[in-house]
């Protein structure tokens, strides 16, 4: 395996040098990517969550600017990936301090956490690699309040080149089309789905209401 295809499949789960390289990589090119899917949670103003969870936290940045956006609010993320959880805690260190924010290995596929406790779950840019999307989103409304939104934001639309391009090389990764990600969401008990999509790129923003 040449050190390039090593360096981009450390975006599953980051582990090493290669996979520090990457979370850095996550932190400041996905930056755009989230402050435009964090609009759509601006718009809803009924939103006012007390508990988050934030699944696949990755360098922890996502974290960090939703308790911003709800100072009122108490934060657990996940992540499969013991690098990332390290990180994300070591950027989030002041927060975590203050007890509004825990930080801890997990899986999205058998979450072990309170059922119903909720009130706002996320996914910046990590469905591509969850196993099975029905049972994952499953768990994500298990543990979500009823009422509750889940709020996922990805770069691929599911059918841009560059995105199909990287699923062929990176193992494990799928890119899904809108459509893909609400008959999934439905099927686990979600029953509103609101899917945007970007005006010039492929990225998409899916907000489900459990």
């Amino acid at each position: 395996m040449s050190i390039y295809r090593k360096y981009i499949n450390q975006t599953r789960k980051p582990q090493g040098f290669l996979g520090k390289m990457i979370i850095r990589r996550m932190n400041s090119e996905h930056a755009k990517l989230s402050e435009w899917g964090l609009e759509h949670l601006v718009r809803l103003e009924r939103i006012a969550p007390g508990e988050i969870l934030e699944i696949g936290c990755g360098g922890g940045m996502n974290a960090g600017t939703l308790m911003k956006m709800y100072p009122s609010a108490k934060l657990t993320a996940i992540d499969y990936s013991e690098l990332s959880v390290r990180k994300a805690a070591a950027y989030n260190k002041e927060m975590i301090a203050s007890g509004r924010c825990e930080i801890r290995q997990g899986d999205v596929s058998t979450l072990d956490l309170p059922e119903e406790k909720f009130d706002l779950a996320t996914a910046f840019e990590t469905i591509y690699f969850w196993p099975g999307l029905e049972k994952c989103f499953s768990e994500v409304a298990k543990v979500l309040k009823p009422g509750g939104f889940f709020m996922i934001v990805n770069e691929s639309d599911g059918m841009d080149e560059e995105s199909l391009n990287y699923a062929k090389i990176i193992d494990g990764m799928r890119c899904y089309t809108p459509e893909a990600i609400e008959t999934a969401l439905k099927s686990a008990g979600f029953t509103k789905v609101r899917c945007s999509h970007h005006r010039s790129m492929p990225w998409i923003t899916v907000l489900a209401r459990k």
